[in-house]
């Protein structure tokens, strides 16, 4: 017997390898067709795609609020020609070019279309299906239908701009709904994405598992200044448009949040992002979680539930974003069986008092609400709720609209009622800087010179 024999398979092995490597190619293609179908089919059923924007239309609300300040302007009108908006005055002070197509929206509001600055387009209430069985349970392809339906919601309720941030376990398949929207396949928000959030090894979950079991997880997992390195610019690669990461999560002895990555650490993905264009958002709960996350350079903080006087006053002076997510908070507890009209629990009163003194500081607002938590198509919650806890109204509304398209880096293409801007606009009925709650009464929606929802 040779002391080295031979390991080379058989003929009649590699031709049975080879077998089955052609039928495992053809359930990829298979599934990988059907993905796609459903993904279609999932658009069309939503809602069909605006269409092209015309050559010139005139469009005639009974005020416009423009966005650049609290005053909705009555008996002004708008002009689009193409993708951009050509002219905003008074009816008298506008000539529009032969062949113009009016559209009269009596009774309405124009403003500039809203964006969402925190929303998750892969996930679905929390009291239709926990996040633990949506990320462990639920197939890529129906988590992708899912958020097919919910980009359409999100558009026809006035938001014409999101940031997602995070698909919670689905990868990269948020890079796919953006191009799909891009390239007018699905209707759906402007997307900027961040595809997998940056955690802590072991800070994470799903978790409550049996030790022997790598259990998938809901984030990508990166440590030290060479892992983080590793991965951010790897996320970069895959398409991501921000970097988030998780400057602190539950992962105390008693399952409190604690702080998971050091200032160095943040400060090293903050450095990452900014080489390439790109800058970071920061998911943050604590006091210290959050000192570090602004030291570090990061763009946004979302949550804060633990911000104090000097946190509110480090991210005033340095043009932090700070976004609160109110709408999660009360969607929570109204799950567990608050009802409204009772006084708040204990989170939502802490939640709304950090508001409070985040905006009395002069913490640049950023309207998100963690669509994703509750219903998409519900997003303009949060400016309802951020009016309740004593944002006026009006200032409401441009946080929504200029205010975050300038902590979204996207001021110089969209946020205001301004010649040469995108035309990205909503009329809502009545007068939202008056009655708020109007925001969701949507209708009429334009996208870039394509009318979305029609009168």
């Amino acid at each position: 017997m040779s002391p080295h024999p031979d390991t080379r398979p058989c003929a009649s092995r590699v031709r049975a390898d080879r077998g089955r490597a052609r039928v495992k190619r053809g359930a990829a293609r298979t599934l990988g067709a059907a993905t796609a179908a459903l993904l279609l089919a999932a658009g069309a059923l939503a809602a069909q795609p605006g269409a092209p924007a015309e050559s010139s239309v005139l469009l005639v609300p009974d005020r416009v609020f423009t966005g650049l300040d609290d005053t909705a302007r009555a008996g002004w009108v708008v002009l689009v020609r193409g993708d951009r908006i050509a002219a905003v005055g008074p009816r008298s002070r506008i000539t529009a070019p032969p062949g113009t197509r009016a559209i009269a929206l009596p009774g309405t509001t124009l403003l500039p279309g809203f964006i969402e600055g925190h929303t998750h387009l892969f996930l679905h209430p929390y009291d239709e299906t926990s996040w633990n069985d949506q990320v462990l349970k639920e197939s890529l392809s129906l988590r992708t239908a899912r958020a097919v339906n919910h980009a359409a919601a999100t558009l026809r309720a006035g938001f014409t701009t999101a940031r997602d941030l995070g698909t919670e376990g689905a990868g990269y398949a948020d890079a796919g709904l953006k191009q799909a929207i891009e390239q007018g396949i699905i209707p759906g928000p402007r997307l900027l994405i961040t595809s997998k959030a940056i955690v802590a090894t072991g800070s994470y979950g799903p978790r409550g598992f049996a030790s022997e079991w790598a259990v998938p997880q809901g984030a990508e997992e990166a440590d030290g200044v060479e892992g983080l390195t590793r991965v951010a610019r790897d996320q970069i690669g895959h398409g991501a448009d921000w970097i988030k990461v998780y400057a602190d999560y539950r992962w105390g002895p008693e399952g409190e949040a604690r702080p998971t990555f050091s200032e160095l650490e943040l400060r090293t993905l903050v450095e990452v992002a900014a080489s390439s264009g790109r800058r970071v958002v920061a998911h943050a709960a604590t006091a210290e979680g959050m000192r570090r996350a602004i030291a570090a350079g990061v763009a946004t903080i979302e949550h804060g539930d633990g911000g104090t006087a000097e946190t509110w006053r480090l991210m005033a002076e340095r043009g932090v974003g700070y976004c609160p997510t109110l709408a999660a908070v009360e969607a929570t507890a109204r799950y567990a069986g608050w009802k409204e009209g009772t006084p708040p629990t204990p989170r939502m009163a802490q939640k709304r008092a950090g508001f409070a003194a985040a905006l009395a500081a002069g913490v640049p607002l950023c309207v998100g609400g963690d669509a994703g938590v509750y219903s998409h198509g519900t997003n303009a919650w949060e400016i309802e709720l951020m009016v309740a806890a004593g944002m006026p109204a009006p200032a409401a509304l441009r946080a929504a609209t200029s205010g975050n398209a300038r902590l979204l880096g996207l001021d110089a293409r969209l946020g205001t009622v301004r010649e040469g801007l995108l035309a990205d606009l909503v009329a809502v009925g009545g007068d939202p800087t008056q009655q708020v709650a109007r925001t969701r009464d949507v209708r009429f929606v334009m996208q870039g010179g394509r009318v979305v929802v029609a009168p």
